[in-house]
């Protein structure tokens, strides 16, 4: 199979994306990246760095203008940031591309995060609540635009990127 036009991963952090977004690179044989880190390497600066100093307004200006133009750049596999698809201008930017919504329950979310403590150090907190009550809060506002974006939805949980990816496959040529 190949990509007729480019496939992006949302979801909120933890579900996968980034380890997804490269295992089905490889098997489509095409490039992929992670809007988090374009978005880093233009600002020279680490996510929390950016929300420190300059504030979430302006970190979603960087991204929304990362997410547009790898919308209109060559077919790739993209993992988005959680909350890229927050901004009606992103949203309109992927719309017509594949759009994978990847979940995971808020345990397991808070589990793998917890795992995960280098890349979640470079998170920073968006409601100021204790991390499982963060994902419940930042979950309950998101769902329903991923859902509202999403033109197919794969549950992560218990399975390994390669599982993930072959599902996501499997959904795609079904389509």
């Amino acid at each position: 199979m190949s990509l007729d036009r480019s496939l992006f991963l949302i979801g909120y952090r933890g579900t996968g994306k980034t380890t997804v977004a490269r295992e089905l690179a490889e098997r489509l044989g095409c490039e992929w990246t992670d809007s988090d880190y374009v978005v880093q390497l233009r600002a020279s600066k680490q996510i929390a760095e950016i929300f420190a100093e300059h504030g979430e307004p302006y970190f979603r200006d960087l991204e929304q203008a990362v997410v547009a133009e790898l919308a209109a750049g060559p077919v790739q596999v993209v993992a988005l940031g959680g909350g890229a698809v927050l901004r009606e201008a992103s949203r309109r930017a992927i719309d017509g591309c594949h759009v994978v919504w990847l979940t995971a329950s808020p345990a397991v979310l808070a589990e793998r995060l917890t795992a995960d403590e280098a890349s979640d150090s470079q998170r920073p907190s968006l409601t100021g609540a204790g991390l499982t009550e963060e994902i419940e809060q930042v979950l309950a506002d998101r769902t329903p635009i991923y859902r509202q974006c999403a033109t197919l939805e794969v549950d992560t949980e218990g399975r390994a990127p390669r599982a993930i990816a072959e599902a996501i496959l499997q959904k795609l040529t079904a389509n």
